[in-house]
């Protein structure tokens, strides 16, 4: 299966598993389509985003973009306009557009105050599904952004052994990661990152036990 194939297949995967599980989901799609309508300078990310990477789809609970600094307060009003039952809540990174009956998240709309996140929009996949035309991370970007909160101190354990097991699905499934592209994006994440991520790369690719 060709790589563009590959994230379209695994796009729709992640819908149907993620319509199973939460009822009247907001499918990834419905937001892609509102933001291109738009204008919207945006990125997929977070499971949908992934999932092509890992070449294994899972469900998630809501659709994380993120959003070009200039066009966020857009972006948040188009989505808000298109999804009348969604109410924003202000975070530093995030604007979270949660459903104002159950109080779920739907949509978060993550802001690229993150030296990382403002690079992502540089290291990009475009996608095409069902006249959609969208952007992912790069394969080593979405690399470094499973890294990134892998080793946060501020991430609950449990938390970032989800992450850990992402990074090592999108290790196992990709033989041609660029590790001198994906240093320079570790050291995004802080001095020395950029040694530290080709280390894990390693360590899962020996099958060695990855060292949170």
């Amino acid at each position: 299966m060709e790589v563009q194939d590959v994230h379209a297949h695994n796009l729709a995967k992640s819908t149907s598993l993620s319509g199973f599980s939460m009822e009247n989901a907001i499918s990834p799609l419905e937001v892609i389509a509102v933001l291109n309508r738009s204008g919207i300078s945006f990125i997929l990310v977070g499971a949908h985003g992934l999932g092509g990477w890992r070449k294994r789809a899972r469900a998630t609970e809501d659709v994380d973009v993120i959003v070009a600094l200039r066009q966020h307060k857009k972006a948040v009003k188009a989505l808000l306009a298109a999804f009348t039952h969604l109410t924003p809540e202000e975070l530093p990174v995030v604007t979270r557009l949660r459903d104002r009956q159950t109080q779920e998240v739907a949509i978060d709309v993550m802001k690229p105050n993150q030296e990382l996140f403002r690079e992502a929009f540089k290291h990009t996949h475009t996608v095409q599904a069902k006249g959609q035309t969208y952007r992912i991370p790069s394969l080593e970007m979405a690399l470094a952004m499973k890294f990134a909160p892998m080793i946060s101190l501020n991430r609950k354990n449990k938390d970032k052994l989800l992450d850990a097991h992402d990074f090592m699905y999108m290790v196992d499934a990709n033989p041609n990661i660029d590790l001198e592209r994906l240093a320079e994006l570790g050291e995004l994440v802080y001095p020395g990152g950029g040694k530290e991520i080709v280390d894990k790369v390693d360590q899962v690719r020996r099958g060695a036990a990855l060292k949170l």
